[in-house]
């Protein structure tokens, strides 16, 4: 008969083992289950700073993945993001074909340049770099092409103009960047977030200027000519106090749309989700399914097979980390917190964007760190929403 200690022993070389193999997420919150994940490097470099992916946007083509991210330098900057702001930065994509276990990266190229061309420029430029000149599409997209992906930019501003770019060989090459309206708002300040209802329709989830012209207020707006014209369709909540920000959507039903928000009122920061059952004209607070992301950080919302939503976000509060949440009646009522991965040595982390693979398991990729004076790198997450 084995003796406790090697019984304790036996026990601790299961654990590493598990550790090992799939990994197994930190306790980010007190009380929150912990399930069986598999954690996945999808970019890191030492002396680098990567991160924003929600800034950007995430495609899927079955088992292929793309996703974008801003690479810069590291530089320790105390309280604020460790980015250095005297030094360039980039606006990369990395891609994989074999649902997110495996990544490489890629630069974003205008369509029509041949690779390797010098002196070419990159079809997205981040803020730091002299704006592009833009221009108004001239014609018509085709949104339901099988290789199309759209993604959507802002100036370094709240009171900018956002900008728009496409693509027909799944972010191979990029056409733009055209010019989105002011809906008549003070700015827009734009990050990807659509539905494709056609070959010319397409609703964009925006977020406006205040009226103060202060950050942000979430509003829908659409297209049905391809994008050679975008109208103004509803502002998603009333104006909020503090900032209601960065909307991430999904469609339940020709009619029936739900949005998760990033929220904050100094000194709380939530999510809220919303509702329309008439495609986006008006929206109604459904709940909300975060109380409290510490610092504050927007959530990922995708739609699973059989009706359910899933809710990931990262958590700016010790100890820091990402959770997820699911609503089995269209979000208005959410599962306790689901600790996918804890262990952030930093509040700079987050900015989550998700896909729902075609095996039901969700792809997570966010950007993190394990000590808090560490580069920043984009990691992913592959988790299983039907685990006990």
């Amino acid at each position: 008969m084995a003796t406790p200690f090697r019984r304790i022993i036996h026990c601790w070389h299961l654990l590493w083992f598990a550790i090992g193999s799939i990994g197994i997420a930190g306790i980010a919150t007190a009380g929150a289950p912990s399930i069986a994940v598999r954690h996945v490097d999808v970019y890191r470099e030492p002396g680098r700073f990567a991160g924003w992916p929600a800034n950007h946007g995430i495609w899927s083509w079955g088992d292929e993945i793309l996703v974008g991210f801003s690479r810069g330098w590291y530089k320790d900057r105390g309280p604020f993001h460790h980015i250095d702001h005297d030094r360039p930065e980039e606006f990369l994509l990395t891609r994989s074909l074999d649902g997110g276990q495996t990544w490489a990266v890629e630069t974003p190229k205008p369509h029509g340049a041949l690779s390797g061309t010098s002196g070419m420029r990159h079809g997205m430029r981040p803020p730091a770099l002299p704006e592009e000149r833009l221009t108004d599409l001239a014609e018509p997209i085709n949104f339901t092409h099988p290789d199309f992906a759209m993604t959507v930019r802002m100036e370094n501003s709240n009171n900018g103009v956002s900008r728009f770019y496409y693509s027909y060989d799944r972010g191979h090459s990029w056409r733009g960047a055209y010019r989105l309206p002011l809906f008549d708002q003070k700015g827009v300040m734009g990050r990807t977030d659509y539905l494709v209802n056609g070959p010319l329709d397409c609703q964009l989830f925006l977020t406006a200027s205040k009226s103060d012209a202060k950050e942000g207020r979430p509003f829908c707006a659409r297209t049905r000519d391809g994008g050679l014209t975008w109208q103004f369709v509803s502002f998603i909540g009333p104006e909020p106090v503090g900032y209601s920000i960065m909307p991430s959507t999904v469609r339940r039903s020709e009619t029936d749309l739900v949005t998760t928000v990033r929220r904050k009122d100094p000194p709380k920061s939530w999510i809220d989700a919303f509702a329309s059952r008439d495609n986006g004209l008006t929206w109604t607070l459904l709940s909300t399914p975060e109380p409290d992301t510490g610092e504050g950080n927007p959530p990922s919302l995708v739609a699973l097979a059989d009706g359910r939503l899933a809710l990931i976000y990262g958590v700016r509060a010790r100890p820091f980390g990402f959770l997820a949440r699911l609503s089995s009646d269209g979000g208005k009522t959410w599962s306790n917190p689901i600790v996918l991965r804890g262990g952030g040595g930093s509040n700079d982390i987050g900015y989550v964007r998700s896909v729902v693979r075609r095996d039901g398991k969700i792809v997570a990729i966010y950007y993190f760190t394990e000590q808090s004076t560490a580069p920043r790198f984009i990691g992913a997450t592959i988790w299983n929403p039907n685990s006990p």
